[in-house]
């Protein structure tokens, strides 16, 4: 095992004593206390009983079967959540045959960030995570379950799901995905006529054509951004089927291994393994070593953080960074590369990508998982025999060294996300999708308070030259922190011009970015008094990735001295439902802490 990923573990496992401990003893007692259906008066039991069939209540009514608790995040908005209409009944006809039961708990809200990118409800994304773990605990909280399914793909969603399922720690618990559309246009060419349009070379029919031709159908978007990215984790963490994120939604071998869902979730509660006890520091480590393996998303930078204090977990950024240092990036797909998540099933997948980290001892791999004890349990593949799905040894050398490559020969030497520090404060970087050419760059700000006035400027020709486009008032105090993926095209189309552009922003970038050098959820934030509400336009800044530093090039105390000019942010605390978060924005922590207003074990938030 190599010895970084040890101090790193055992540093998150000292440092989290008193609050991991505080959780593990609040499971326990709850697991002690057991399903109160036993003791439901009947009139309760009535209600809780009242619209199922009668084959489903007499297995209810013995009181000793499983009842499974389904919290679903279903809607048909989100191509990836849209074939959640039909698991509810599939997973509750499962179950009978296995002697239990089940009911849909709840429903959780699901925003698509690809409908709000660059919209004011993209405002509301980032807290939609909180909100959905606070549905989650409200569905769960009729404490007649034995068992939870969660329901999730995208974005927020999975990690509000898995903050809510902590909380019900003393319960079996698998998370079950919906798998990816097909194939559709090449990620490489919607890129381009997107910077196409920017330029205003090609009109909004061409382009809503090319959008249509990659977004079309139901299922995950295909690039591996945040959704993708949260499923991976999923499999690294041990709460999904093995190597079964990326199979393609409505297909035979899917249901199959929804059904299969099922199944391991009534031996898991034969086996008494609740989640609260088999997610562990490992686990999250695990988790963050794929990150950093595959090139995932910077937004787990956040997520992470909050979902592993939702078990007693206290993660740092700088945990992200030591990590980085020592796991090669494995994998590449779009942002960083032309393939997407089909041809990374096709490659071998999750299978070839975990083989490979536990064979160079990059990887814990005594941790528990829905499938049982240690990492190994998800170097398979699943296959269809008749009507069952089975799994097989799984590739551990890649089909496509060009989508997935060897510890011996990666695509690069660490991680996908560095961390950065200096006089401006700490930030992440997505290093995954970054050429070489573009590692160090020092250039004069541009100082935007909104990413509309950088659009502006683009299209006014204000910004043909080099320089560091410094958006601030981004971050979860000003308004949320949404993405700032749409400034994306503009930079982009510059820097293939040939001028040496970045970002430097308290906000965050979808996770379908890197192509841009971003130096993103910089804390502190503008509205915290962070340095970046002192940059003038003008000012110079160095980016240096190598070294993982990010400077303000301007005297010390010419800095102390400069005012913070407030701009006028009224127009982010109203529409689109933005004056019920009033009280989220006032009360959020910072991204290097997860941005969540949640404070679960008695710890002080920072």
């Amino acid at each position: 095992m190599n010895e970084i990923i040890k101090n790193v573990t055992q540093n998150i496992i000292n440092r989290s004593k008193k609050s991991r401990k505080i959780y593990l003893d609040r499971v326990q007692k709850a697991k002690k206390q057991t399903v109160n259906r036993k003791t439901l008066g009947c009139s309760n039991f009535a209600h809780a009983i009242a619209p199922m069939n009668s084959e489903e209540k007499n297995v209810m009514t013995s009181e000793t079967a499983p009842n499974m608790a389904i919290i679903t995040a279903y809607n048909d908005m989100l191509s990836a959540h849209e074939p959640y209409s039909v698991y509810p009944s599939l997973l509750k006809r499962e179950l009978l045959k296995n002697g239990a039961t089940a009911q849909v708990a709840g429903g959780v809200p699901a925003m698509c960030d690809g409908v709000t990118q660059s919209q004011p409800g993209m405002e509301l994304s980032l807290f939609s995570r909180d909100n959905i773990a606070m549905g989650t605990a409200i569905g769960m909280s009729h404490n007649v379950y034995d068992g939870a399914f969660y329901l999730g793909v995208c974005d927020k969603i999975v990690p509000g799901l898995l903050i809510g399922a902590l909380q019900f720690g003393h319960l079996p618990s698998i998370f079950v995905p919906a798998g990816p559309m097909p194939s559709g246009i090449s990620n490489s060419q919607k890129a381009k006529v997107r910077q196409e349009f920017a330029q205003g070379k090609v009109d909004k029919k061409a382009l809503l054509e090319v959008e249509s031709k990659s977004y079309h159908s139901s299922g995950t978007c295909t690039f591996y951004g945040t959704a993708n990215s949260n499923q991976m984790l999923l499999e690294m963490m041990g709460l999904q089927l093995p190597n079964s994120s990326f199979v393609n939604t409505n297909t035979p071998l899917r249901d199959a291994l929804t059904r299969k869902a099922a199944q391991t979730l009534v031996e898991l509660k034969k086996e008494g393994k609740v989640i609260g006890e088999m997610i562990d520091e490992k686990s999250f480590v695990n988790a963050i070593i794929g990150l950093m393996a595959t090139g995932g998303s910077s937004n787990h930078t956040i997520h992470l953080i909050a979902m592993a204090k939702a078990a007693g977990i206290v993660l740092t950024w700088d945990d992200f960074d030591e990590l980085s240092k020592v796991i090669p990036l494995l994998c590449k797909m779009y942002p960083n590369g032309s393939a997407d998540v089909n041809h990374f099933r096709d490659a071998g997948g999750m299978s070839v990508v975990i083989s490979q980290l536990i064979d160079a001892g990059l990887v814990h791999k005594d941790v528990e998982t829905v499938v049982g004890f240690g990492l190994e349990n998800f170097v398979v593949e699943p296959r269809l025999d008749g009507n069952e799905v089975v799994f097989e040894e799984g590739a551990r050398v890649s089909r496509d060294k060009d989508i997935i490559s060897t510890v011996q020969k990666p695509f690069f030497s660490e991680g996908g996300i560095k961390l950065l520090k200096g006089n401006v404060g700490r930030s992440v970087i997505k290093t995954s999708a970054l050429k070489d050419e573009h590692m160090i760059i020092e250039a004069p700000a541009i100082v935007f308070n909104s990413q509309e006035e950088l659009q502006i400027a683009f299209k006014a020709g204000e910004l043909e030259k080099d320089f560091i486009a410094v958006v601030r008032y981004q971050g979860p105090k000003s308004n949320g922190m949404p993405e700032l993926h749409g400034l994306m095209p503009p930079l982009g189309s510059l820097q293939d011009r040939g001028f040496k552009v970045a970002i430097l922003t308290d906000g965050r970038m979808s996770g379908a970015s890197g192509k841009v050098p971003s130096a993103i959820h910089l804390t502190p934030e503008a509205s915290d008094g962070g340095v970046i509400a002192k940059i003038n336009t003008g000012d110079l800044i160095k980016f240096d990735v190598e070294n993982g530093e990010v400077s303000l090039i301007v005297d010390s105390v010419e800095l102390e001295n400069r005012e913070i000019e407030l701009p006028d942010v009224s127009s982010n605390v109203h529409g689109f439902g933005r004056e019920l978060f009033s009280t989220i924005r006032a009360n959020v922590g910072s991204a290097e802490n997860g941005a969540t207003i949640f404070d679960l074990v008695g710890e002080e938030r920072a």
